[in-house]
């Protein structure tokens, strides 16, 4: 199977937005090489809006029904953000119940390694280094071995994961490992080999997978699996000067999830892509993750990247040019609370429905009215 690539040019990204088949999505979107969009990392970065993915699916499909299975994958990742807004910091905490039958809280070493015997889980790790992307089905898959086969808690296997990944993105990343483990779920998700078989194209037997769904929650932890292993993950950040601000103008301020040259684009503002340390010491992300964010950054024009804290920037407005509530503009984030002055909604889908909902499905049948809207 090729590597998949992702440009970061803009023009070259709104053309992958264009070629959206939300049919052939729905049809294939389990099968690893199925017709996915590859659009995920922009859309995690915030380089391009989730009403803007919509609104092209619904263009590109015969009708609004045609699209629905693929607007309401979009609407997955508004729904974990709003959790994410409404539990802050919690949402590195079990959000439903805690995860049942954990026996560790370690990493397990032939996950790190590529090397559970799985030969197209093993593939599909190994082109996660190389890529910086997994399909979404083998990522459940990850998970399901993870937690509900070696036993272990979802947090630090969720981080490594997060680390690798050019779309990471927090919400989506942890609500999704505790929906398979079931700490936010009322059942845990589990895969077997002819599952896997199914979906990877492969015809692997005989591994600790291949036996049937009723006896998978009570096997033993399969030897494998065992061996815990300990991981660093450590995010290099470039070596920056402080930036040449004109304290008379708004300095603008992108980060890692803000990427978006079209957001203010004519407003006359210094313009700054903020990597804090402070942030990426909480979420730490591989020097791929870093380079990618660097240089999707570069299509906006007169970017400026600091890697420093938000504080070294207020502080050049200290003495002199405009006050701290009007020197700052960002977009409202909750990993980015801490920003000073004006904050932009992000753009989404379904601005009628607000709040936490108790499932995805109640969310879901709320979102669905306002479809005709897009």
């Amino acid at each position: 199977m090729e590597e998949i690539s992702f440009n970061t040019d803009y023009k070259a990204i709104l053309e992958r937005v264009a070629t959206i088949d939300p049919l052939n999505y729905a049809r294939t979107r389990n099968f690893i090489n199925g017709g996915v969009s590859y659009l995920s990392p922009y859309i995690s970065r915030g380089v391009i809006s989730l009403p803007e993915v919509a609104r092209s699916a619904l263009h590109n499909g015969p009708s609004a029904q045609s699209a629905e299975k693929f607007i309401q994958e979009l609407a997955w990742r508004e729904y974990y953000q709003q959790i994410w807004q409404a539990r802050q910091a919690h949402i590195w905490q079990d959000l439903r119940h805690p995860q049942p039958d954990v026996q560790r809280t370690d990493m397990i070493s032939a996950i790190a390694k590529a090397n559970t015997g799985i030969i197209s889980i093993d593939e599909q790790i190994n082109s996660l280094f190389i890529t910086g992307y997994m399909h979404n089905h083998v990522r459940m898959y990850l998970a399901s071995i993870t937690c509900n086969i070696a036993k272990a808690h979802w947090i630090l296997p969720s981080k490594w994961m997060y680390y690798h990944l050019l779309d990471g993105d927090i919400a989506s990343n942890n609500c999704s490992w505790q929906w398979v483990a079931g700490a936010f779920a009322n059942k845990k998700y589990y895969c077997n080999q002819e599952n896997i078989n199914m979906y990877t194209m492969s015809t692997q037997q005989g591994t600790f997978l291949d036996r049937p769904y009723e006896q998978l929650p009570e096997m033993p932890i399969p030897e494998i699996l065992k061996e815990g292993i300990a991981i660093e993950l450590i995010t290099k950040l470039p070596n920056t000067s402080l930036p040449i601000i004109d304290t008379s103008r708004p300095t603008i301020i992108y980060n890692s999830y803000n990427l978006d040259p079209m957001w203010r684009k004519d407003q006359n503002a210094n313009r700054v892509l903020l990597l804090e340390p402070s942030h990426f010491d909480r979420f730490p992300v591989s020097e791929k993750v870093i380079g990618f964010i660097q240089d999707l950054s570069r299509n906006i024009p007169s970017i400026q990247i600091y890697a420093g804290e938000i504080a070294e920037l207020q502080a050049l407005y200290s003495q002199s040019g405009l006050a701290t509530g009007q020197a700052f503009i960002s977009k409202d984030h909750p990993a980015f609370n801490h920003y000073p002055g004006t904050r932009d909604s992000y753009e989404r889908i379904f601005p009628e429905v607000t709040g936490e909902y108790p499932s995805f499905f109640s969310y879901w049948k709320r979102c669905r009215k306002y479809l005709d809207n897009l």
